[in-house]
């Protein structure tokens, strides 16, 4: 009997970079690390491509349009946080319109942090992902026994 195919949710994160600093939203009603401050972010959603799902996920949550051009691919977390989780990190430094909560019912707002003075309450996942980011590293694992 074959074995099931290994599976893993891939989930996209946006770095939005202004002038050293990086947007971070701090979660609220969502049952999972409300408090927590985190990039924006979201899941791929079927027959969806990273790099349009992470655009379409900018424009739900924070308002602002990205074109395809400005997205760069900046590192990859293989990581078991609840579950086995593929995450694909991307820095943008250019986009048109204002940042606005498009998600007050899971998200209390956003902030600029510097990248080297990031919330001490924040999902770890994230900070570990920014450190390696920080670095120049595109590879990366956590939480992997």
């Amino acid at each position: 009997m074959p074995k099931e195919r290994y599976k893993t949710c891939v989930d996209v994160h946006l770095i939005l970079r202004r002038k050293g600093e990086i947007l971070l939203g701090r979660r609220q009603n969502t049952g999972w690390r409300d408090g927590d401050w985190h990039l924006p972010s979201g899941h791929l959603d079927p027959g969806e491509s990273a790099g349009a799902a992470l655009i379409r996920e900018t424009a739900e949550e924070i308002g602002v349009t990205v074109e395809p051009a400005d997205v760069r691919f900046v590192h990859l977390m293989h990581h078991y946080t609840d579950d086995a989780r593929t995450a694909l990190f991307f820095e943008v430094t250019r986009w048109t319109g204002e940042v606005v909560n498009r998600e007050p019912d899971k998200c209390s707002g956003w902030s600029w942090f510097p990248l080297d003075a990031l919330p001490e309450q924040m999902i770890p996942y994230a900070v570990d992902a920014l450190a390696h980011y920080a670095k120049g590293d595109v590879y990366s694992e956590r939480g992997w026994a």
